[in-house]
């Protein structure tokens, strides 16, 4: 944030409701990480870690809007795409795991 000795009015108004909106969505952050840890459902658990990265994105924009700093907002963006690929990635193995273990149970099944 740049340091200025006066601040208009306007200018004064949108770092405070940037500042408060960045303190919303780091409370927010921390119910989806509770979210991601406690389930109950394995599903649940990856909604959650794909809400946090889609928070922690809007917080880095936040922050270039606060900061005057425009490089974040790509930043932001490259944040956005490693966090659906991981997203992506965890479903899949989740996919796989659960494929695998009814493939076990009907094989266990058959041979009784």
């Amino acid at each position: 944030m740049l340091v200025q000795e006066t601040l208009t009015q306007m200018e004064t108004i949108y770092m405070y409701t940037y500042i408060g909106l960045i303190v919303l969505l780091a409370v927010l952050l921390f119910a989806c990480l509770i979210r991601a840890i406690l389930g109950p459902r394995i599903v649940d658990r990856i909604v959650a870690v794909n809400m946090m990265g889609t928070i922690v994105m809007v917080i880095i924009v936040v922050l270039s809007l606060l900061l005057k700093e425009g490089y974040l907002v790509d930043i932001g963006i490259i944040y956005a795409m490693i966090s659906f690929l991981a997203v992506v990635v965890i479903t899949k193995v989740y996919i796989g795991v659960y494929v695998e273990n009814n493939q076990k149970e009907d094989g266990k099944d058959g041979n009784a």
